[in-house]
Formats: C-alpha cells, structure tokens, sequence
C-alpha cells in the first residue's frame, strides 16, 4: 500500500488539479525473444526480494506464473540468508540469497524479477542489480520495484513505468527517467517495468510469452482467468478525483479509524495455491478493516508453485477469525473472486479502494 503521505498529497492535488496528462493507450511493447545464452537449456530467473519487506503480490505472482510454465528454472532470493517478511502480510523462506545465486549462477540469471521492497535503497540488492545487469540479465521490476532500479542507476536516459501513486514522487526523484503514463508495462530493451501490483499478472505472461510462446502463456493465464496481457492501459482513473475519493478514504482513513482490525488467520497446508494465497491475504490486510496471519503446526510448508511459507507463530492463538484463500469462479478471474468477496463482507467502497490500490482496471 502506497505510504500516507503520498495518498494526503494526492488528495489534496486532486481536489484541484486533473491530470497533466491525456490519457494513452501503449499497445506496442514486446519482450525481446529469448535467446539461449551459458549454455543453458532453459533460462534462469530470479525473483529477488529484500528480507525486512517485500510486496506480496509483486514477489508470488511472478514466480508462480514462471514455474507454473515448465519453461524456466525460476529462483525465490533474499538479499540475505533466513526468511523474508511479505507486505503486507506473511512470511517465507526464500532458496537462495544473492550470494548463495552468484556462487551457484557466476555468469548470472537471464531475468530478475524486482519487486517493490521497503529498503529501496539497499546498498546490497542495488550492488547485485547491477552487477547482474552487466552480466546480461533483463530486469524486469514489478509495481514500485522500478524505484529500487531507478535508485540503481541504470534507468537513467531510459523509459520506465510504475505504480500509479508515486508519480509525482518519480518525476521528481529521477527526472533522468522518462516515465511512461497509461500503460501496463514498459520494455526499454534489458529494462522493463510495469504499473501497479495488478501489472504482476500481465508482465509476467508477456514475459513467458517471449519465453514459451503465445500457446504455452495462454495456457497458464486461462489458469488465472486471464485470455490477454496487452500494455493498453489507462492510469490516470486511478488517480484521485471526485468520483473515487470516497473509497480512497475508506480504506485508508474511515476503516482504520472507526473499525477495529480483525485478524484472520489463513491455515498453510501442503500444496496451497500459493497465487490465492497470495492475492487474498494481500487484498484483505489492504482493507483498514483486518489483517491476514499464516497459521499452521508445520514449521514451513510447501506451496503448489514450490514457494516455502513460514507461520506467523506469534498470532497462532490471537487470531479471531478464519479465512481460506479465494478462488476463481467460471464467470471471474481470481482476483475479481477476491474483490466480489471483499464487496460482501465489508462493502463496495472498501472493494473499490484495495481494487484501486492495486491498479485494478
């Protein structure tokens, strides 16, 4: 969830400015095809995360997509060794950390996945981003991981996108970036990025599809619900404005105000979906209204994508209520499972908010 501050600077502007931009649909933007490279008969991606904080969703949808495809060797890693605090909720232990990768890849991965993190500054995870650069790896950061990559360097004289909130932010911090409104993903070469968490989903396919194929990355997204991933886009709705002001406040200042957090426990079992997982327990601790706690007997368990989840051991006896992870029906995609869930159990204003938070269309 974008920081306080920003939200209260972005509603003050909105009640007096519209955008500066016309809204523009990017249509055109594609992966290079991948090219065997080390000798390798698969490429090698990692998804990197920074061990105090790293988004949910941004971190999970990426490598379960990946994996889900048979068609890379995909890595969870931490910038350190031990396990890794999701935000804004869970815990897991990734296989690698960027050392334990470099001994085990010398010549590097072919693609890094960057998250956004709490530590943007990380002065290991901004070292290893550039080295694997050098090294040939395409970056491809999700959500507001473009400012972990910006704070790198290497998105200077370059095209760049990210979440919608931390606009005004980027154009100031990294004027040396030309970043890119209204679309889904931006692909600058070995640089891509993508708009808020949502994006995760589309700029994962995309890349599987320069990967695998148009076939095989249709066949993972219909297990999404999802039947096209195009960059068309329109960020600027997003952005406060009359007609949306009233479910930003809701989550962000109404729910946590007047509501009472209620903490839902998610039982981890052996072989849960690890993208439901994910998406619910992300989407409901956006709410203001609850936050979500792994619980389970086991010390770690072991995802349907291989992802390793730790309980939160601590809230094992203090949550109030149960949830299990909401799951795609015929008639919708997961996460508009998830949101028709939030709708009925706290409202549609609430929904509408965390859709807004995530860059929902």
């Amino acid at each position: 969830m974008f920081p306080l501050h920003v939200f209260r600077a972005l509603l003050v502007s909105a009640l007096f400015v519209l955008p500066l931009h016309a809204t523009a649909h990017a249509t055109d933007e594609h992966f290079r095809p991948y090219v065997p490279q080390h000798g390798r008969a698969r490429p090698v991606v990692a998804v990197v995360g920074q061990n105090a904080g790293t988004e949910l969703t941004d971190f999970v949808i990426p490598y379960a997509v990946l994996q889900r495809s048979g068609a890379v060797d995909v890595f969870a890693v931490a910038t350190l060794p031990g396990s890794m605090t999701m935000r804004p909720a869970l815990r897991l232990q990734p296989e690698l950390d960027i050392k334990a990768f470099d001994k085990r890849f010398p010549k590097g991965a072919d693609y890094v996945v960057v998250p956004a993190v709490v530590k943007r500054d990380d002065a290991d995870l901004l070292g290893w981003l550039r080295a694997q650069y050098a090294k040939g790896a395409t970056l491809v950061s999700i959500c507001d991981g473009a400012l972990v990559v910006a704070n790198s360097g290497l998105l200077k004289g370059h095209r760049a996108t990210a979440h919608w909130a931390t606009e005004g932010l980027r154009r100031k911090s990294y004027p040396d970036t030309t970043w890119v409104p209204n679309t889904r993903y931006v692909v600058d070469g070995r640089l891509v990025s993508s708009a808020g968490i949502s994006a995760a989903i589309p700029t994962s396919l995309v890349l599987l599809e320069s990967i695998a194929g148009r076939e095989r990355a249709a066949q993972v997204g219909a297990q999404f619900g999802v039947t096209t991933w195009t960059a068309a886009h329109d960020s600027d709705v997003f952005h406060p404005h009359p007609g949306n002001l009233g479910a930003l406040l809701r989550i962000n200042v109404t729910n946590r105000w007047f509501h009472r957090v209620t903490r839902l426990g998610m039982a981890l079992r052996p072989g849960i979906d690890d993208v439901t997982l994910a998406l619910t327990a992300d989407a409901y601790s956006r709410t203001g209204r609850s936050m979500v706690y792994g619980v389970s007997p086991l010390p770690q368990v072991r995802s349907t994508s291989g992802l390793m989840w730790l309980p939160d051991d601590s809230q094992l006896a203090s949550t109030q209520e149960s949830i299990e992870p909401i799951t795609a029906t015929r008639d919708a995609p997961v996460f508009d499972a998830v949101l028709a869930s939030l709708d009925r159990r706290y409202g549609r204003s609430t929904a509408r908010g965390v859709a807004i938070d995530f860059e929902y269309p």
